[in-house]
């Protein structure tokens, strides 16, 4: 597979990180990878926040991977704290050869480290591939999730 750096985004990783959000059916209907402002600003606002996590993975210079792991304190299951990974995405030519796997384990090891009891993720119910992928992993469908845009 290559060197892997996995390292937190800078401002020049978002033109790469919002082409791979965009790159699916789901994505291509919310982003807009012509206008780089928002991201932007949701970086700085990522950056400031120590407990959020957005991550490249970056092989011979290239970003080919992201994903954004969220930490969350809680009072529940003993004050447990969790986290989130969210927004897993790898670059179409980079699929199939582990990446998606070493990320994953990534963000499950660095949850470990932040002292996290319990990682959780969601997925689009269309996205059958990724379900089969994160049940590989260990993870278990174990809840309904629910949307409310506002």
């Amino acid at each position: 597979m290559g060197d892997l750096e996995i390292r937190q985004a800078v401002a020049d990783d978002v033109p790469a990180i919002v082409a791979m959000l965009a790159d699916d059916p789901l994505g291509a209907q919310r982003e807009s990878p012509d206008d780089l402002e928002p991201y932007l600003a949701a970086l700085e606002r990522l950056r400031a926040d120590p407990n959020q996590h957005l991550v490249v993975a970056v092989r011979e210079g290239r970003v080919v991977g992201t994903l954004q792991l969220t930490v969350i304190p809680g009072l529940s299951r003993r004050g447990a704290v969790r986290s989130i990974i969210e927004a897993v995405r790898i670059h179409a030519d980079a699929r199939g050869d582990g990446l998606g796997t070493r990320l994953i384990e990534w963000a499950i090891e660095e949850s470990r480290r932040l002292g996290c009891q319990l990682v959780q993720l969601t997925s689009d119910r269309t996205r059958i591939d990724a379900h089969r992928f994160y049940e590989r992993l260990g993870f278990e469908a174990s809840h309904i999730g629910f949307k409310l845009p506002l």
